[in-house]
């Protein structure tokens, strides 16, 4: 009778313990996630943000649609882009990707 007892309470310590080995991989694999893949992005578009709120008259930009230009007037929302002589595109602040290069400016 005591050895049915004893080998009950092993079975639920063990039982418990595989539990916690089969969620340990899923563990790992949600941190490989977070900073592999999502920390990195929140960084990248915390940066993307910050440019974006820090855009001024003069700057050479690309728009997400590949349309390179020159800040011509920034507003809340919206900034007019010179593209050409006598050339200007109202575009969402969103459709900034970046400021161009040296290297593209030429």
């Amino acid at each position: 009778m005591f050895e049915t007892l004893a080998y009950a309470g092993t079975g639920q310590a063990a039982g418990q313990q595989s539990f916690l080995i089969q969620i340990f991989p899923l563990i790992v694999l949600f941190f490989i996630f977070y900073f592999f893949l999502i920390r990195p992005q929140t960084k990248r578009q915390k940066a993307l943000d910050q440019l974006r709120s820090n855009l001024k008259v003069g700057d050479k930009v690309i728009t997400t649609g590949g349309i390179y230009g020159e800040i011509a007037y920034v507003g809340d929302n919206v900034v007019h882009l010179k593209v050409g002589k006598d050339v200007k595109l109202t575009v969402a602040k969103a459709a900034i990707a970046g400021l161009q290069s040296n290297k593209e400016q030429n």
